[in-house]
C-alpha cells in the first residue's frame, strides 16, 4: 500500500467542469465509479465528452444491495447519465446477489491476479468521513485480504471496494459539495482518523465547492 500523501485540493463552483478536465487529462482505461448526488453532473459531462469510450472499462466503487432498476442503485443513476450513452464495458456490483465473491471474480477477469490497480477512481465523502462504503468503525476498514466485502448498514446492505484496492489506483479524485461535509472536509486535509483519509493512493485530488471548503 502506497505512503500517506497529502491530496491536492481544487476549489470550484464547477465540480462537474473540474473533474471532466482531470478525467480528459488522466485519459483512464479503468475507472470506479462514485454513487450519490453529487457525481452526476459529472457523468452528464462526461457523456458529450469525446472519448475512447470503446477502450474503457467501468467498475463501481459500491453499491446498495437492489435490484439494477431501484431507485437507490448506483449502477441506475450512471446508467441514465453516463453508461447508457456510451460504448464503456461496464462491470456493474451484483446488487441484486450482494455477492462480494462475484464481483471479486469480475475484477480478476480485467486485471489478472493479485491486487487490482485501476487508473481512475472517483469517490465521495460522507459527513461521517465515509468514503465508498466504507464507514467509521466498520469491521471492513480492516480488511487486507479481500477486494470486495459486503457491508451492513441500517437503510441497504452494500458491496464496497476495500481499502487495498483503492489505495492501489493510479489516482483518487474526490468530489465534495456542500457546507454539511464541510467538516469532513477539514478533517481529509488534515489526515485525521476517518474512512476517506484512510485511502492512501499516490495521487490524490479533492475538487470542492465554496460551501464544503470555506
Amino acid at each position: 500500500m502506497a505512503s500517506q500523501v497529502a491530496p491536492e485540493l481544487v476549489v470550484t463552483d464547477d465540480i462537474a467542469g473540474g473533474a471532466a478536465q482531470r478525467f480528459l487529462a488522466l485519459r483512464p482505461r479503468t475507472v470506479a465509479l462514485a454513487g450519490g448526488y453529487t457525481p452526476r453532473p459529472l457523468y452528464e459531462r462526461l457523456a458529450t465528452c469525446s472519448f475512447s469510450w470503446a477502450e474503457t472499462h467501468i467498475f463501481f466503487g459500491d453499491e446498495r444491495c437492489v435490484p439494477p432498476d431501484h431507485d437507490a442503485s448506483n449502477y441506475r443513476m450512471a446508467r441514465e447519465a453516463l453508461l447508457s450513452k456510451v460504448p464503456a464495458t461496464v462491470h456493474r456490483m451484483p446488487g441484486e446477489t450482494c455477492d462480494a465473491g462475484t464481483y471479486e471474480r469480475e475484477l480478476s477477469k480485467v486485471f489478472g491476479p493479485g491486487l487490482p490497480q485501476l487508473d481512475l477512481v472517483l469517490l465521495g465523502l460522507g459527513e461521517d468521513g465515509h468514503t465508498a462504503s466504507l464507514f467509521p468503525g466498520d469491521p471492513a476498514l480492516d480488511v487486507t485480504d479481500r477486494w470486495v466485502v459486503r457491508v451492513e448498514r441500517p437503510d441497504y446492505s452494500r458491496l464496497t471496494l476495500t481499502l487495498p484496492v483503492l489505495s492501489a489506483a493510479k489516482a483518487v479524485v474526490f468530489l465534495v459539495s456542500g457546507a454539511s461535509k464541510r467538516a469532513a472536509l477539514q478533517q481529509l486535509l488534515a489526515g485525521a482518523d476517518i474512512p476517506a483519509a484512510r485511502v492512501r493512493a499516490s495521487e490524490q485530488l479533492i475538487i470542492a465547492d465554496e460551501a464544503a471548503a470555506r
